[in-house]
């Protein structure tokens, strides 16, 4: 994205709400030079708002009132980071009259558990969602250099993204427009209000909080090479044989596990272990679909009970990997799973 072409889009045209009357082109001129980055629009709102939901209804908005400005827009500047603009703002906007706190992951709340849940997951915690692969397809192919292209794809990342939502919105958005999206500061504080030298501060700031939470799980491959899909191999067959030895001798020693929208977490290849001794009992047969997630290796579980011949989906598994171990294990649990499933490509439910 070139310095110049964001320097000369006058911002002020985003709030602008005009109906695109006096655009060349009108609305197919819109929709044919502004399609092409909703993909990267969408998941600049995802790594905002942390939820693949909202950052749906998020763009949506974006492209709205977008389409409404686009006599304003007159060509100037880039189409791209007038889009970025607008936006921002949305998301700042609905991050700021959202009365729930920000959406999270379990570990990084909480302390790691001991016992067995029970009773119902509680229902007042925003959780983090995870992020369809198929989402990320051609991200970042514009991008001009492959640093922008690398951090563009380790920026959805759900370690990443979940250490987002520890930032006030405005940080956030400061770090993700400069650090992410390569924009200038100045050209920053232009978007979002304040001098140059409050902006570095902001992103200053915002640095060293993501360096406090999880950074460790932003520093894996973006992608399973090839010699790590034999330990994918090993943690199907291990799940689909109920083989727990198996399965826990995939882990790291300091691995973890959480299932939102259940608030405990477990830490560590032995309380790991536990967990699912104790719960493997209570279903009939597993099967992992494979899928991506987050940039990351990622499945869906279904179960299938005695005696019937229907799999129904269970959770939405997210793994993390480091070396030759699983690192990470997070599982999106009932009622959240059926909700992001369909957003895989896989179904509910499905017969032998």
């Amino acid at each position: 994205m070139a310095q110049s072409d964001r320097t000369s889009q006058p911002i002020a045209g985003v709030s602008a709400i005009e109906p695109a009357v006096a655009s060349p082109g009108g609305p197919d001129a819109f929709a044919r030079l502004a399609e092409p980055y909703r993909r990267q629009i969408k998941a600049h709102c995802y790594r905002m708002s942390g939820s693949l939901h909202e950052a749906e209804d998020l763009v949506q908005e974006t492209y709205l009132r977008a389409w409404r400005a686009f006599a304003s827009f007159e060509g100037r500047g880039s189409l791209k980071a007038w889009l970025y603009q607008i936006a921002t703002r949305i998301c700042l906007d609905a991050i700021a009259q959202r009365k729930r706190l920000p959406r999270i992951l379990p570990e990084g709340s909480f302390p790691p558990a001991t016992e067995m849940p029970s009773g119902q997951p509680p229902a007042d915690i925003a959780w983090l969602e995870p992020y369809p692969d198929s989402e990320l397809d051609q991200l970042a192919d514009e991008s001009p250099d492959a640093e922008t292209r690398y951090l563009q794809r380790e920026s959805v990342r759900l370690a990443f993204v979940a250490a987002l939502q520890h930032l006030p919105p405005r940080q956030r958005a400061v770090l993700l427009l400069i650090d992410v999206l390569g924009w200038s500061s100045a050209e920053t504080a232009l978007l979002i209000g304040g001098s140059t030298a409050s902006v570095n501060s902001a992103l200053q700031r915002a640095r060293s909080t993501l360096e406090r939470h999880n950074r460790a799980g932003m520093d894996g491959p973006i992608v399973a090479p090839p010699d790590q899909q034999a330990l994918l191999d090993r943690y199907v067959r291990a799940w689909e044989d109920k083989n727990l030895d198996g399965f826990v001798a995939l882990l790291k020693s300091e691995a973890t596990y959480a299932m939102p929208p259940w608030s405990h977490w477990y830490l560590g290849r032995e309380a790991i272990g536990r967990f699912f001794g104790a719960v493997w009992k209570h279903y009939g047969r597993f099967r992992l679909l494979p899928t991506q997630a987050n940039g990351q290796p990622a499945f869906v579980l279904y179960t299938q009970a005695d005696g019937e011949r229907a799999w129904r989906a269970h959770s939405v598994q997210v793994l993390g990997i480091e070396g030759d171990a699983i690192s990470s294990l997070t599982a999106f649990m009932r009622p959240l799973a059926p909700a992001l499933i369909p957003s895989f490509g896989l179904p509910l439910a499905f017969e032998d």
